[in-house]
């Protein structure tokens, strides 16, 4: 079990990075994701159902949903389409494009080819237990993933994308095209969300076009439980509670599969409790309970010295 939360909490943890790029860097309302997770998918199964190599796969899932994110970016700045819709317009064309990529097959088994996940089952050794040696690679490709954005970010160009969502006009000021460093931003978020993908479809044993549908609203509920638990403005924060809150938010939608019935749930409610879960998140982010404490404290204060 908690095997289970732990690899798919650290595999849609990268699509919940993306998503932490694009909506709190960026400050740009990105659906595309609903899209390039998918197309990652895809492209991956059409790759290794051809022989090629899963490490050579998920590295063209991640151009492909970089590919993706351009597109996004292009009739966003180009066209001058608001950001929201220019996502719905991508991720839109892109499920036809994800059944061409598999042959017009709306879904591919993996089951009979050599996975990155089926490699590690197939050489565990016996002392270990397969989904534990899955969780140990997981986390150090995570890692390595989390720790060149943290480097990325520390950069001349990244400090300029962390400043672009709150100040555009300090970046023109400096004499650097907002527009380009968006592009870059989204191109990098929907690259993460097809490793996702492509991790995603390995794991669950195939690859298909509807696995993307919804994926942005449980990535902004992760990344809203990440926010709830870890409190910081550092880089290196913001990017490991990024894994948390995705790590908690898959525990909570195994309770609620597992134990939901106690309360009439079932496995058709959990869209609910995701949506549910983002509304209490913006409630409790909206009311400043740390005022609410310095105002009772203030008028106890009061009446004590009255």
């Amino acid at each position: 079990m908690i095997q289970s939360i732990l690899i798919e909490g650290l595999i849609y943890g990268l699509m919940v990075l993306g998503v932490f790029i694009t909506f709190r860097i960026l400050n740009f309302a990105d659906m595309t994701v609903d899209g390039s997770f998918p197309l990652g998918a895809c492209v991956m199964a059409a790759l290794i159902v051809r022989g090629i190599n899963p490490s050579i796969a998920i590295l063209v899932a991640f151009l492909a949903g970089s590919l993706a994110g351009l597109v996004t970016a292009i009739i966003h700045s180009k066209l001058h389409i608001p950001g929201l819709l220019a996502g719905i317009l991508t991720m839109t064309m892109l499920y036809s494009v994800n059944l061409r990529i598999m042959g017009n097959r709306a879904n591919i088994s993996l089951l009979k080819y050599n996975t990155i996940f089926n490699t590690i089952e197939n050489n565990v050794p016996q002392f270990l237990n397969p989904d534990t040696a899955i969780v140990i690679i997981l986390i150090i490709i995570v890692l390595i993933i989390k720790l060149l954005l943290d480097l990325f970010f520390h950069t001349d160009f990244g400090l300029c994308m962390g400043a672009l969502g709150s100040n555009q006009q300090m970046i023109i000021s400096q004499g650097m095209n907002p527009e380009i460093i968006k592009a870059v931003g989204i191109c990098l978020a929907n690259g993460l969300t097809g490793i996702a993908g492509a991790y995603a479809a390995m794991y669950q044993g195939f690859a298909d076009v509807g696995s993307g549908t919804g994926v942005v609203v449980s990535g902004l509920a992760s990344l809203m439980l990440g926010e709830f638990v870890l409190k910081s403005n550092k880089i290196k924060y913001l990017t490991l509670r990024v894994f948390i809150g995705s790590i908690l938010y898959r525990a909570l939608m195994f309770l609620g599969r597992r134990y939901g019935y106690v309360i009439g749930l079932t496995a058709n409610d959990l869209k609910l409790i995701t949506g549910a879960l983002i509304i209490i998140c913006l409630i409790i982010t909206n009311y400043d309970f740390g005022a609410q404490i310095r105002k009772r404290k203030s008028d106890i204060i009061q009446k004590e010295q009255n």
